[in-house]
């Protein structure tokens, strides 16, 4: 299976790679996972519950950090058993930089590759990069959450995101006659009863 991505992070650089780097960060992240402990340098043992298809299994492994560059990049690879339920293992590359001067946050692009055996393996290719990619948007969406309670929302996609969402139900409701009238003089003089 080999899998890439590209994602635009509301943080700095040096910030999405402190996260990247904390262990209970990616415990909390990463879907299933009820463990990421630091074992040794750049090492890790990792404890997670994966569902693909009809199958469940519960994997230990370990995590291992490789060509660290700080705050720009490092591969890692990885590796697990998961019992009766088979196997995976493989690698990854993450990189982050920031983006164009006066945007706000940094980009992240990531790569992988990973083999898995045993009943996994018998689940067929398409159920298994379904749920990889699956896993990966749950992991980006519970990392920018995570972000998001850290540091506060980016600053120009919050209060542009509420002021649609606010502008589309006042204008849906108004449409319905519904909610409050507007302040406008002429609105107030055409008769109709207030609140």
């Amino acid at each position: 299976m080999e899998m890439l991505g590209n994602r635009r992070l509301g943080v700095t650089q040096q910030q999405a790679w402190d996260a990247l780097n904390d262990p209970e960060t990616l415990r909390k992240c990463i879907p299933g996972c009820d463990k990421f402990e630091l074992t040794g340098e750049n090492q890790y043992a990792v404890g997670l519950a994966i569902k693909i298809g009809p199958v469940s299994a519960k994997f230990s492994g370990k995590v291992t950090l490789s060509e660290i560059e700080a705050p720009h990049s490092y591969k890692l690879s990885f590796e697990g058993q998961g019992g009766v339920a088979g196997f995976a293992k493989g690698s990854s590359a993450v990189s982050l930089k920031p983006v164009p001067q006066g945007e706000e946050g940094c980009e992240l692009d990531y790569t992988v590759q990973a083999q898995v055996g045993g009943k996994i393996a018998q689940m067929g290719q398409r159920l298994i990069d379904g749920a990889a990619k699956s896993t990966a948007d749950d992991f980006f969406k519970r990392f920018d959450a995570e972000m998001q309670s850290r540091f506060g929302p980016p600053p120009e996609e919050a209060p542009a995101a509420a002021e649609e969402k606010t502008g589309a139900v006042a204008g849906f409701m108004q449409k319905l006659g519904l909610g409050r009238k507007s302040a406008k003089p002429d609105a107030q003089a055409d008769g109709s009863a207030g609140e």
